[in-house]
């Protein structure tokens, strides 16, 4: 049986991530020391304690929650639970990238840091959204986005599941989008509250700073493989690694993909790694066929144990 480590991207975190896991497992605690070290200040108090407006800036997003992720996994490891591939979606490629020894995690939460402040000052405040559209016939999503445009950016951001696409770009454009996803047949087309449209063109700003930052990081080569969000392939050289989080930023996560492909190599068997359940959720919607299970809280252990030792 085939295991998969997959990580959390934004969104997922919480006040409170990552605290029961740092007071049971001293292992997990000097992750969080390690966190607050690279970063010069306490972002394990932001993970445990909050306040949320804090927690909700992307800059501090997405150190934090890479936080979390590697402190869980660094609890699995020393419980002897391995795995066969990871994957991370958007934020969670550096997370699985620290897994598979590709990348310190020292490198890596101070280049989400720097990753987050870029994302967040590439659009304007108010001048970007996104939005998930639900059960739109994918023969619709081009045209859709192509009529809501007028001029302005729209795209999707997030394959997320066959039945959930993410699209994100200029505010008007998509809100023409929601209207004429609802008129095409789509379920439910809902804005998201996000503080910037992640993952289409709009971030090309971004993605131009992130890129001297990238390459003055030393990359490894991989010692378990990665699915990448930016082709969803394999990659299990640094170099290789390095080009998919620069090539990331503006472009589609490709995670129905990213799990099907997985699949066809034999994994039977997701673990969600880090704060809450989003992953879990959409893997159970892509194959019900898979086991799927999360580790974050310390209370979940007692879940994979019995089939860790199976």
């Amino acid at each position: 049986m085939s295991t998969v480590f997959l990580f959390p991207g934004q969104g997922a975190q919480f006040a409170g991530m990552g605290r029961s896991l740092a007071d049971a497992y001293p292992e997990a605690a000097r992750v969080f020391e390690e966190a607050d070290r690279a970063l010069g200040f306490p972002i394990s108090k932001l993970c445990f304690e909050g306040p949320e407006d804090q927690l909700r800036l992307t800059e501090n997003t997405q150190p934090a929650l890479l936080a979390v992720s590697v402190a869980a996994w660094t609890v699995l490891r020393a419980k002897g639970l391995a795995a066969d591939y990871v994957a991370g979606h958007s934020l969670g490629e550096y997370s699985a990238l620290v897994a598979a020894g590709a990348i310190d995690f020292a490198d890596a939460i101070r280049l989400v840091r720097k990753r987050g402040r870029y994302m967040q000052e590439a659009v304007p405040e108010g001048m970007g959204a996104m939005a998930a559209l639900l059960k739109l016939p994918e023969e619709k999503l081009a045209g859709v986005l192509e009529q809501a445009s007028q001029g302005e950016v729209v795209a999707a951001a997030n394959f997320n599941t066959p039945e959930q696409v993410v699209i994100a770009g200029h505010a008007g454009a998509v809100n023409r989008a929601v209207e004429l996803a609802k008129a095409a047949g789509a379920r439910r087309a809902v804005l998201l509250q996000v503080s910037a449209p992640f993952h289409c063109p709009l971030m090309k700003p971004a993605q131009e700073r992130l890129k001297p930052d990238l390459e003055a990081t030393p990359f490894r080569d991989l010692s378990i493989p990665l699915i990448n969000n930016w082709q969803a392939r394999e990659v299990r050289c640094g170099a290789e690694a390095r080009e998919g989080l620069y090539h990331q930023v503006p472009n589609p996560v490709r995670w129905t993909e990213t799990i099907r492909l997985l699949i066809e190599r034999g994994a039977s068997r997701f673990i969600e790694v880090g704060a809450g359940s989003v992953l879990t959720g959409l893997v159970r919607n892509i194959d019900g066929s898979v086991t799927a299970q999360k580790f974050g809280e310390a209370s979940d252990w007692e879940k994979l144990g019995v089939a860790a030792k199976a």
